[in-house]
């Protein structure tokens, strides 16, 4: 039986072009966890929240060897990492001074995740490995409208994709939203999600979709009325 991959079956969330696009992104399940700090610190909390993120994930995943099945599961590859980012003095991300992120890494959970069954791995994971779970949260982000683009290439040089996006944002009687509060107390941040993997793949080649939150402009913005 074919593997759910949700790469393939949303396209338009995971394979955008290289060309802003406007999206409304449905309400997602994820697993966060939240820190601070330059993510290419080797001791960093960027890479004790992935290894804590990506525990978590196989744990819930390889969770049908178990006797007890989860109701409701199907076999899927794990989704891409994802992240949200911003800086400790202002919405804004400054990508000259990675010691001032601030970030929410995150994967996209399968719909049959509940907050029972990621309790559930949490506990395992402590119980097998002695890992701390308690910085990861099971969340719905309910993201909605954005503007987002794919990006090839390094992650230092992704000034120039958001400039295309922020161009398009404004010609398209948008504003950007990044800032404001989603319904359920998430912040609405610069989103990333990482479709290569770094220690595979040639800096050139690495592919980002980059998503920015928006909402539509008022007529007095538009039309100065």
């Amino acid at each position: 039986m074919e593997k759910f991959d949700y790469k393939k079956e949303y396209k338009d969330l995971y394979v955008p072009k290289q060309t802003p696009m406007i999206i409304e992104v449905p309400d997602i399940n994820y697993i966060m966890v939240r820190g601070k700090g330059n993510p290419n610190d080797e001791n960093g909390e960027y890479k004790e929240a992935l290894s804590l993120l990506y525990g978590l994930s196989y744990t819930i995943k390889f969770s049908k060897m178990e006797k007890e099945k989860i109701d409701g599961y199907f076999e899927y590859v794990v989704p891409p990492l994802e992240g949200l980012w911003w800086n400790e003095e202002d919405n804004k991300i400054d990508f000259s001074n990675k010691d001032k992120f601030e970030w929410i890494a995150m994967i996209r959970q399968p719909e049959f995740v509940t907050d029972e069954v990621f309790k559930s791995a949490c506990k395992k994971l402590r119980d097998k490995k002695g890992i701390d779970t308690t910085g990861a949260k099971f969340c719905n982000f309910k993201e909605g409208l954005c503007v987002q683009m794919l990006h090839i290439g390094s992650y230092d040089e992704e000034s120039k994709t958001i400039e295309q996006i922020e161009n398009y944002i404004e010609s398209s009687n948008l504003k950007n939203d990044i800032g404001d509060i989603t319904q359920n107390g998430i912040l609405r941040r610069h989103h990333e999600i990482y479709l290569s993997d770094p220690r595979k793949t040639q800096v050139k080649n690495l592919k980002t979709v980059i998503r920015i939150p928006v909402k539509r402009k008022k007529c007095n913005e538009i039309y100065k009325c």
